[in-house]
């Protein structure tokens, strides 16, 4: 090779490790500076409900310990796929993050052709879990569980009942009362807690399996609804006298309840997804957070990634043969 060529090449190769080089610092500042600009929160169901809630809450003390304007976008729309395509179709640099539920990652992809699973997300941490109340107008004939589910035994599928879409685990509940217990009711898909409350008060309705969250309780003490039965294996310190599904009658039915997290694309550095974590500790422990989403929803002990993940992978394991 002449010495001119053999120059030239070298030059060439160092000026690519130089330009390598200056990329990779440049992505490790950014990450080390993280966060410099405003921040999306999805949120995969209608304002007001407690997804909602929960996400403005965490968001506001997410914005107080970072220093950037965290602004929360409702995405209502295909059991939470719409919010969760936005998601993972975004840059994975910590900028666009969303609340998210096993319900939405790992339900609605068995249930549905949506592009995505579970692996498409990088978990950050649990913000709160919210168990799931089956409930009935304050007019309604049925004033206690064994009455509503022996009219539903004696005329299938005739009795309506609302959930937050229809491969939500209170839709896919639903869907085993009928096939492991032979009681048969018709599930009506709505976008959150807002659009069933409205659907069971005109009417519309004949109950609501519906997360049980602050929305709901100050429904029940201002008598509006007459809670049935709670999703929890134990019965509610907050509802002592509502029986669970497994006292009525349906051992296998505890997993309607929902466990809100935060996550983001799949990908995210590792020096992101330690901040994002850090902060969601801390607004985990901040009073006003707690006493927004209610004490009653916030675990004792702070779950980050790693547990997340866990609720998302035991959930694939119970679900996977149902609907795979």
């Amino acid at each position: 090779m002449p010495r001119s060529v053999r120059t030239l090449a070298a030059l060439t190769a160092v000026g690519l490790l130089t330009a390598c080089a200056e990329q990779g610092g440049s992505a490790g500042g950014d990450a080390a500076a993280y966060p410099s600009e405003e921040i999306r929160l999805l949120v995969p169901y209608a304002a007001g409900g407690p997804t909602d809630l929960t996400a403005r809450a965490y968001g506001t003390s997410l914005e107080e310990q970072l220093g950037q304007t965290v602004v929360v976008e409702n995405l209502p729309g295909g059991s939470g796929a719409l919010a969760t395509q936005e998601l993972i179709g975004a840059a994975p640099d910590g900028y666009t993050l969303s609340l998210v539920t096993a319900g939405t990652l790992v339900l609605t992809p068995l249930a549905n052709e949506v592009g995505y699973s579970k692996d498409d997300v990088t978990p950050i941490g649990v913000m709160s879990e919210v168990p799931s109340v089956l409930a009935v107008g304050a007019d309604s004939p049925y004033q206690a569980a064994a009455d509503f589910f022996t009219a539903a035994e004696q005329q299938p599928g005739v009795l309506t009942v609302g959930v937050p879409g229809a491969s939500t685990p209170q839709g896919i509940e639903l869907r085993r009362l009928s096939e492991e217990y032979g009681v048969e009711v018709t599930a009506v898909p709505f976008n959150g807690n807002a659009e069933m409350t409205t659907a069971l008060l005109g009417g519309n309705v004949d109950a609501v399996l519906i997360n049980a969250s602050s929305d709901v309780t100050a429904n029940i003490d201002g008598g509006q609804f007459r809670p049935l039965a709670v999703s929890s294996e134990e019965r509610l310190s907050w509802l002592p006298d509502t029986p669970t599904l497994v006292e009525s009658g349906f051992p296998e039915l505890t997993l309607s309840g929902s466990t809100f997290g935060l996550a983001g694309p799949a990908g995210m550095p590792e020096e992101v997804v330690t901040v994002l974590e850090d902060a969601l500790r801390t607004a985990h422990d901040d009073p006003a957070v707690v006493e927004q989403v209610g004490e009653e929803y916030i675990d004792e002990e702070f779950r980050g990634a790693d547990e997340l993940q866990q609720v998302l992978d035991r959930t694939q394991e119970v679900y996977e043969p149902l609907l795979g």
